[in-house]
């Protein structure tokens, strides 16, 4: 029984990011290389959507920005695990986390709602970004109102 359940597909969405210098053959080449993985342990890519270059919360080995990627796909534990392995000696993968979905939501259902939050995440530091201008141009005003 232990070995029938590592047969059964699973939801799973993967982060990864790549070194900023990588080409977009490079890309190209590893999405590719990860599409023929999962096919062999017949496994599907759902969506793949580029995020670009972003800044890295923390630098690795003195890399700070990097191009991120963000992928759901249905696939066995074994699709996982060989995903895991080539990424670890790609050398152009700064990182990468995987995390398992609840088995009960659609992966279009899903990646609905992650995209809705992107956009709320994206409104919300527009307006702090907006109200610390604000402050900033009334504490440039109280200012020159003191040397005058």
């Amino acid at each position: 029984m232990a070995g029938s359940s590592s047969k059964v597909r699973r939801k799973y969405e993967l982060v990864v990011i790549l070194h900023p210098d990588a080409t977009e053959e490079e890309q190209k080449a590893f999405f590719k290389k990860n599409r023929e993985i999962l096919a062999t342990f017949d496994g599907t890519i759902h969506h793949l959507d580029t995020w670009g270059k972003r800044k890295l919360g923390n630098p690795i080995d003195r890399i700070a920005r990097g191009n991120y990627f963000h992928m759901t796909f249905e696939a066995t534990g074994g699709a996982v695990a060989e995903l895991e392995r080539t990424m670890r000696i790609n050398d152009r993968v700064l990182r990468f986390q995987h995390t398992r979905l609840d088995d009960r939501i659609s992966l279009t259902k899903f990646v609905e709602k992650f995209k809705e939050a992107l956009v709320e995440t994206a409104n919300r530091e527009r307006e702090r970004e907006i109200k610390n201008q604000q402050r900033k141009a009334m504490r440039a005003e109280g200012m020159r109102r003191d040397r005058a």
